[in-house]
């Protein structure tokens, strides 16, 4: 009898994939596994086909960090980010009537994937990423404008990925990419 699609195990994403290398790869450098141990489970993520596989890769470190998430609120004026600042790897950004302007493209990226959620009502927003970055759209929710983005050609291996989600009342959202 063949399996049905309910019964297979769930497959892993490159962006599950990045995370785990990227956590083994902080493991070694805070001493926690040694150089042997790191060989064996980069070969064991970078194989693996299921989500489990994943997880006995990562067992026996401690849990992610959980301060990686970051909200900027304010009910109404700017919220404003450029130049060289450290974008967390959750962004939760919140607007009742203010605009909203979020430059990535000198900010320092530490991880593969940032998952931006916006919560705004009648205020834009524009949101410059870098150059090669992939960007998501997926889990945005607009209201009463549309969304404004022109997808860039694939980027390079090891862009980072920018995911934006939330939901947006009145405004519109522009994204664009840096031009260096």
């Amino acid at each position: 009898m063949t399996p049905s699609p309910e019964d297979s195990p769930p497959l892993i994403g490159e962006d599950d994939r990045n995370t785990a290398v990227q956590r083994l790869q902080e493991a070694y450098a805070e001493g926690l596994v040694s150089h042997e141990e790191l060989d064996e489970r980069l070969h064991q993520v970078l194989t693996a086909t299921a989500h489990s596989e994943l997880v006995s890769a990562l067992a026996s470190l401690p849990e992610e960090n959980p301060g990686t998430t970051s909200t900027i609120a304010a009910a109404g004026g700017w919220i404003q980010r450029r130049g060289a600042w450290r974008v967390p790897r959750f962004l939760k950004v919140g607007s009742a009537y203010g605009r909203v302007r979020l430059d990535l493209s000198r900010a320092i990226i530490e991880h593969p994937v940032v998952d931006i959620e916006l919560q705004l009502g009648t205020g834009g927003a524009r949101i410059t990423v870098p150059r090669d970055a992939v960007v998501d759209v997926e889990g945005l929710h607009t209201g009463w404008k549309d969304l404004r983005y022109k997808a860039r050609r694939p980027s390079r291996p090891g862009a980072p990925k920018v995911r934006i989600s939330g939901s947006m009342g009145f405004g519109r959202l522009k994204i664009r990419h840096a031009w260096r």
